[in-house]
């Protein structure tokens, strides 16, 4: 979490910087108010989707013994990254569609883009880590237990998170120090690093540089270890002679090289680009698809294309089921 420190200077930033600006505006999706009652529906919708289906995820996971394997591990902190993401940003975003409220903070602008970049990069890592664990499952079964072990994991897991952190406040340090003048209207429905830039008065392109370098170097850092896996996890299919066999080593990696896809398309096209190349309307469309809809798919695909959580899911079910059926008889 920021430090009492960091938030301090912040806002003292925020107050130096700032000139007459005390806050932003954040303008959202649409002026429209009949389109604005049908996004908020529609929003609402998938975020409790999204806290119901993740945090299913998790109980069920932790409930049963025969999920504790490294690669659930995996999962269910990949499900509190998406329930996390998406909760820094649809709560503020259902707000602003609801309410003539669309004011932020200078510190809230800036600590809701700091949480954000934290949970975002975390889940780059966590996508790597999860790509790694179907690598030594595919390609290395006979020392998967000895080489995925519990020490193992815990520090792939936090390795993430370190690099989460780091990366935000890399961030958050140097775009702290641009200066809005009077310009306080973010043309976005969330405090993002684009939006912002192209709303500073001053010169942004040193912090474009620096932004650049750590966003490509974690994407390209994960995006390889993630190619490596699944090349190798190829190699050793092609090379597997029944069907049956390649079918089954496939299915082992295919939810999770949907989510991958999805989430890193996503991403690239919206931070990999410099900031001439903004658009309005198509970031938006991509931000509301990375932000709102993909952890709200992510528990979907990893549930319904894999059988062991669906069998999992029962087992859950008809414990709890026949031990309430005891108690009542």
């Amino acid at each position: 979490m920021l430090s009492t420190l960091t938030i301090q200077q912040l806002d003292t930033m925020g107050r130096q910087n700032s000139t007459s600006v005390a806050g932003f505006i954040l303008m959202g999706l649409t002026d429209s108010a009949e389109t604005q009652v049908v996004l908020s529906v529609l929003f609402l919708l998938i975020y409790l989707i999204t806290v119901l289906g993740n945090s299913g995820m998790i109980l069920i996971i932790r409930l049963d013994p025969q999920l504790h394997t490294s690669m659930y591990f995996f999962l269910t902190h990949l499900s509190f990254l998406d329930l996390s993401y998406s909760s820094v940003i649809t709560p503020t975003t259902l707000q602003n569609l609801l309410t003539s409220n669309k004011s932020i903070s200078f510190l809230g602008c800036f600590t809701q883009m700091f949480f954000f970049a934290v949970f975002g990069t975390a889940e780059c890592f966590l996508l790597s880590s999860m790509a790694y664990d179907r690598y030594v499952a595919i390609c290395r079964p006979l020392h998967y237990p000895v080489i995925m072990s519990t020490r193992l994991c815990c520090a792939l897991l936090t390795g993430s998170y370190v690099v989460g952190f780091a990366d935000s406040i890399v961030n958050v340090v140097f775009m702290s120090r641009l200066q809005f003048c009077n310009y306080h209207i973010i043309q976005h429905f969330f405090c993002d690093i684009s939006p912002i830039l192209a709303l500073s008065c001053s010169d942004t392109s040193e912090v474009e540089v620096i932004i650049f370098i750590f966003a490509g170097s974690n994407l390209v850092l994960s995006l390889s270890t993630i190619s490596g896996s699944y090349l190798s996890i190829l190699s050793t299919i092609l090379k597997i002679n029944s069907t049956a066999g390649k079918n089954k080593a496939f299915s082992t990696c295919a939810s999770h090289l949907l989510g991958v896809t999805i989430f890193y398309s996503t991403m690239m096209f919206t931070y990999l680009k410099p900031k001439t190349s903004y658009s309005l309307g198509r970031d938006q469309v991509a931000s509301v698809f990375y932000t709102i809809v993909i952890p709200m798919l992510n528990p979907l695909i990893y549930s319904l294309r894999n059988k062991e959580v669906k069998r999992a899911a029962l087992r859950v079910l008809q414990k709890r089921w026949g031990h309430e059926h005891l108690i009542s008889q």
